[in-house]
């Protein structure tokens, strides 16, 4: 199908398109309430395909984000999965580590100067610990699943 005649009178499903796409836009930051309302409003005032064309030929069709990842994926450069040791999962676990055994250092001398028996320091580790291990289990879940995926 040709693209439509510029003179060419516009239906509300394509004016409906376009304010969609401008709402877009006005989420991504793109356009302020003020502009957007004024754009909005001549939206819905437009008669014909030039008018609609008019109100979002300075903003792109797609968001650059967006073309940049799929330039990546038609390019065929995959992103390589996380593993246990990649470093995006290995510099949570040691700053929880590092974090642990200061906590735990500061308890060992409390308890040696004044004799305060209580382990506070496993507050720190015990939730905290809890949550990167679920963050890592799902998110090696959550890649598994994506291969898994990219098999079939």
């Amino acid at each position: 199908m040709s693209d439509p005649v510029p003179s060419m009178r516009s239906s509300d499903s394509e004016r409906d398109r376009v304010a969609r796409l401008l709402q877009e836009h006005f989420a991504q930051g793109r356009l302020d309430h003020e502009e957007f309302t004024e754009r909005l409003g001549r939206v819905y005032k437009s008669k014909t395909m030039d008018e609609l064309a008019q109100v979002t030929s300075d903003l792109p069709e797609r968001d650059l984000a967006d073309v940049g990842r799929a330039a990546r994926v038609e390019a065929g450069v995959a992103v390589p999965p996380l593993r246990l040791r990649d470093p995006a999962l290995m510099v949570p676990w040691w700053l929880y580590g590092g974090v642990n055994v200061l906590c735990f250092a500061i308890w060992l001398i409390v308890y040696l100067t004044t004799g305060a028996a209580y382990p506070w320091f496993l507050w720190v580790l015990g939730p905290w610990g809890v949550v990167m291990a679920v963050v890592t289990f799902g998110i090696l879940v959550a890649q598994r699943g994506v291969e898994n995926q990219g098999e079939r």
